[in-house]
């Protein structure tokens, strides 16, 4: 293949998953827009007893996801996009309706299905999920900042980290990942709380959190797959991809 094919190609997948990842960055605005005030408030809004133990909470969610993730794709298939984004928005309204305690409650719930559509994207790009490696991909996507943050663009940081698989590999990536995703689903447990509206806001936070999180994978595993097509290291792809945002 002549040189000169290579950076138009790259140029080109670069694009795509800049788009993507710009796209994902515009998700929250409706569901702020709804509540009323801004992503970094709205944990104020939380009990000081749900703050305290919301890391323990997000812990224990992705723990359960994982396995139940693991199980259920021997039994049931990758389901597309939207009808993930269907399943999540239900149950986001679900959870709204009843408060913070079924907010809370349908939690774990909703990482799992979250899990899912992120390990069905990763197929999608034809990595194997049943790789523990891949596998660790797939929880490292919810180390991004989430719909709700103010994400410019630069924060990267969780798509050029490198998955190892030492020791209890898991469990150390689940409390590495843990304090960065409890922020943001702290943030989605208080737009659910919101009085009256709790449904609505429920309903369209799940929407933007499932479809933030599958047009990270997108991203994620868009950059792997250009990693590994054109031979370019990771850190230098997420540089590419830096700049391609900014422009």
């Amino acid at each position: 293949m002549s040189t000169d094919i290579i950076p138009a190609a790259l140029e080109r997948d670069i694009a795509l998953i800049a788009q993507r990842y710009r796209k994902a960055g515009g998700l929250g605005i409706q569901v702020l827009n709804l509540v009323g005030g801004q992503a970094e408030n709205l944990l104020e809004r939380l009990p000081q007893g749900v703050k305290d133990s919301l890391e323990e909470a997000t812990t224990r969610a992705l723990q359960i996801a994982l396995k139940a993730a693991s199980r259920s794709r021997a039994v049931v298939p990758d389901q597309s996009t939207w009808l993930n984004t269907v399943a999540a928005t239900a149950m986001g309204a679900a959870g709204g309706a009843g408060g913070l305690p079924t907010a809370l409650a349908e939690l774990p719930v909703t990482t799992t299905v979250l899990l899912r559509a992120i390990q069905g994207i990763a197929g999608e790009y034809g990595f194997d999920t049943a790789d523990p490696l891949i596998e660790a991909e797939c929880l490292q996507v919810f180390a991004a900042a989430g719909p709700l943050a103010d994400d410019d663009g630069a924060d990267m940081g969780f798509l050029s980290a490198r998955v190892t698989l030492t020791g209890p590999a898991v469990s150390s990536m689940i409390a590495r990942i843990a304090p960065r995703l409890s922020a943001a689903m702290g943030q989605k447990l208080a737009a659910q709380a919101v009085p009256i509206i709790g449904a609505v806001a429920g309903a369209a936070t799940n929407y933007a959190y499932t479809s933030y999180y599958q047009e990270m994978a997108h991203v994620h595993f868009g950059l792997m797959r250009a990693g590994e097509r054109h031979g370019i290291p990771r850190d230098q792809l997420v540089l590419r991809l830096s700049r391609a945002v900014k422009a």
